[in-house]
């Protein structure tokens, strides 16, 4: 049986995780088999019938997440910990304690906001200014860890300044560099938290 099936909401979250997945040092998890698919209605789809989507993996995986932005998934008004606690219920009846729902507030862009100089080299960014003071002369506000209110179109903003084409292996390239022990994002703390569980590094 191979070890964790990943359902992400979209290509962007895709290749987030599967880059910080083979970063096992970084995460203090033992190297495992993974495989990530993506659900084809994104985010709504998650909440709708995400879990009716992974529970034919059961018979494949051991453990199984699925991970999709709270923003745009069809209910804002809930919590985060309402939609996961609700997802999580529901993952139970099949995988019991071996599968868990990652929401992520407000949507995956905000995990490859670490250091500007990780998020540079990623991106090859050559201007003479450092990246989060460009986004604030142009007009982007931050949050007191550093991470932009709207983390998405800053990151929009950042590539086309670069010049660079929209591409989900960007969100890769950044995940590759940046340091995944100093993310105080409470949802990839969540998800971090679970890997630890299940595949502890010997």
């Amino acid at each position: 049986m191979r070890d964790l099936f990943v359902l992400a909401a979209d290509n962007n979250i895709k290749f987030l995780v599967a880059a910080a997945l083979c970063r096992c040092a970084a995460l203090r998890i033992r190297p495992i088999d993974f495989e990530i698919g993506t659900h084809p209605q994104r985010d709504p789809g998650m909440r709708t019938n995400g879990v009716d989507l992974v529970r034919p993996q059961r018979r494949r995986f051991a453990h199984a997440l699925l991970i999709f932005d709270k923003e745009g998934c069809g209910d804002d008004a809930a919590s985060t910990e309402a939609l996961e606690s609700a997802l999580d219920r529901q993952l139970a009846d099949v995988w019991g304690t071996q599968a868990k729902a990652i929401a992520i507030e407000p949507e995956s862009d905000i995990w490859i906001w670490g250091a500007d100089t990780a998020i540079a080299q990623a991106l090859g960014w050559e201007e003479p200014v450092a990246i989060r003071a460009w986004l604030a002369t142009a007009g982007f506000a931050f949050a007191p860890n550093g991470k932009p209110h709207r983390p998405k179109e800053a990151a929009e903003a950042l590539v086309r300044q670069i010049g660079l084409p929209r591409s989900s292996a960007t969100y890769g390239r950044i995940a590759e560099r940046i340091s995944l022990r100093r993310c105080t994002d409470p949802s990839f703390g969540r998800l971090v938290a679970a890997l630890r569980r299940w595949f502890a590094a010997p």
